[in-house]
Parts: structure tokens; C-alpha cells; sequence
């Protein structure tokens, strides 16, 4: 991350240069509306810990380059009309002014909305919510993210 960089970002050109780094990452999934296992209730939350890689791709407004660390990245392409790509998937996307990112993608019969957020320049929050078009809960995740940062050379 560059000092030189606005926190918190005020643009969507500062917002995807501030999400470059390696970031540890702690994600909580819950599969919602799921009676079928029954019992005490933890069966639909689960949790995982993982490394991702973000690389700030150049352009106007630019992309990501984003992934598990030892896979290939996926690629999002922002455009400045709110209109981004993922891969064969569109979606939209609005910079809120609370400086956080939503991501809209709509499915055949769902929609997913991300938002990613910053607490601080190295720690981003990421929350994900699948509702299906019938209005029945679906799926949601909960991620913190902690950008590693190198040491200083002594």
C-alpha cells in the first residue's frame, strides 16, 4: 500500500489499489433457511482460514487480480459506468459513502451482494449474501482480512 494513499479511499480508483497485498483471511459461512440437519444449531456455520492474493490491475477506473494463493486468480474488470466483469459474469458495483465497495451479480435464479469494507489500511472486511429470486434465505459469509506486511530492513 502506498503513504501516500487517502484513507478512507474516497474513489474506486483508490479503493482497488488499496485492496493490493496479501491478506490472511478468517471467512464464516452460513448456509441459512436449512432445517433439514436439525440438532443444537451449528451444523450450518462453518469457518476457514486461507491466504488471497490481490494484485491491482491498471486502467480507468482498473480491475483486481484476486485468489487463493497457490491457485489462478480470477480477474474483475471495472468500468466506470458502475458496470463490472468477472470472467463471463457481469454485475455492478457502487462505491457507498461510507468508502465501502458493494459488488452486485445476478444469477439465473439468485443474486449475490458483496461488500467489502476497510476498519483500518490493513485490515478489510468482506460480507456476501446469495438470496435465491423466491425470497427464501440463502447463503452468507463473513470474512476479516489482514494484509501482511513485510519488516522493515534493519
Amino acid at each position: 500500500m502506498s503513504d501516500t494513499a487517502s484513507f478512507p479511499p474516497d474513489s474506486i480508483e483508490a479503493f482497488l489499489q488499496l485492496c493490493e497485498g496479501e491478506w490472511m483471511c478468517l471467512r464464516s459461512r452460513f448456509v441459512l433457511g436449512d432445517d433439514s440437519e436439525g440438532g443444537e444449531g451449528d451444523e450450518w456455520h462453518s469457518s476457514e482460514r486461507g491466504e488471497l492474493v490481490v494484485r491491482h490491475l491498471e486502467g480507468n477506473p482498473g480491475g483486481l487480480s484476486v485468489g487463493p494463493k497457490d491457485q489462478a486468480p480470477k480477474q474483475l474488470q471495472f468500468e466506470a459506468d458502475g458496470q463490472f466483469q468477472a470472467g463471463e459474469q457481469q454485475g455492478r458495483w457502487t462505491l457507498w459513502p461510507d468508502s465501502s465497495l458493494e459488488l452486485i451479480l445476478e444469477q439465473d435464479d439468485s443474486e449475490i451482494r458483496e461488500r467489502i469494507w476497510f476498519n483500518k489500511p490493513n485490515l478489510r472486511l468482506r460480507s456476501t449474501i446469495e438470496q435465491p429470486a423466491d425470497g427464501t434465505p440463502g447463503r452468507a459469509s463473513f470474512s476479516s482480512e489482514i494484509r501482511r506486511v513485510s519488516r522493515p530492513a534493519a
